[in-house]
C-alpha cells in the first residue's frame, strides 16, 4: 500500500497539488479505507496519514525551487520575516524540509484535503 502511494506521488512533480490531491491521490486513498474499513486497527491510517502529508510538503518545497520564491512563498503563507528568509536560504534537502517545523507552520494538518482516520471512522459509521 505505501509503495502504490509513494509511486503516485513522485508523479505528482510538475503538477498543480490541489489538482493531483483532488484527481489522483484522493479517490487512491479513498480506496485503501474502503478495503481497510473492517479493521479495527486505526494506528495504520495515522501513520500513513502523516506520511502522505509530508511527502506531499516535499513535492511542494521542491516546486519552489528558487530561494527567492522559497521565501516569498512562506512569507505569503503566514511566516515571520526571519524565520522565512532562515526557513527558504538553509541547505537542507527537500525531505529534510517536509518534516521540518517551518513547512509544518505553514502547511499544518488543515491545509491538505486528506484526513484518512475521519475517512475510516466514516465508512465504519455508515455500516
Amino acid at each position: 500500500m505505501k509503495a502504490k502511494v509513494k509511486e503516485c506521488l513522485a508523479q505528482a512533480r510538475g503538477q498543480n497539488v490541489e489538482r493531483f490531491v483532488r484527481e489522483t491521490l484522493n479517490p487512491l486513498l479513498r480506496g485503501w479505507m474502503n478495503y481497510f474499513r473492517l479493521s479495527k486497527t486505526r494506528g495504520f491510517a495515522e501513520e500513513l496519514d502523516g506520511g502522505v502529508r509530508r511527502r506531499l510538503r516535499c513535492v511542494i518545497w521542491r516546486q519552489w525551487k528558487r530561494l527567492a520564491t522559497r521565501f516569498k512563498r512562506l512569507r505569503a503563507l503566514g511566516l515571520g520575516e526571519a524565520r522565512a528568509r532562515v526557513s527558504g536560504h538553509n541547505g537542507c534537502g527537500a525531505w529534510f524540509n517536509s518534516g521540518a517545523s517551518h513547512l509544518h507552520a505553514a502547511f499544518p494538518t488543515t491545509a491538505f484535503a486528506i484526513n484518512l482516520l475521519d475517512t475510516l471512522n466514516t465508512f465504519n459509521s455508515s455500516s
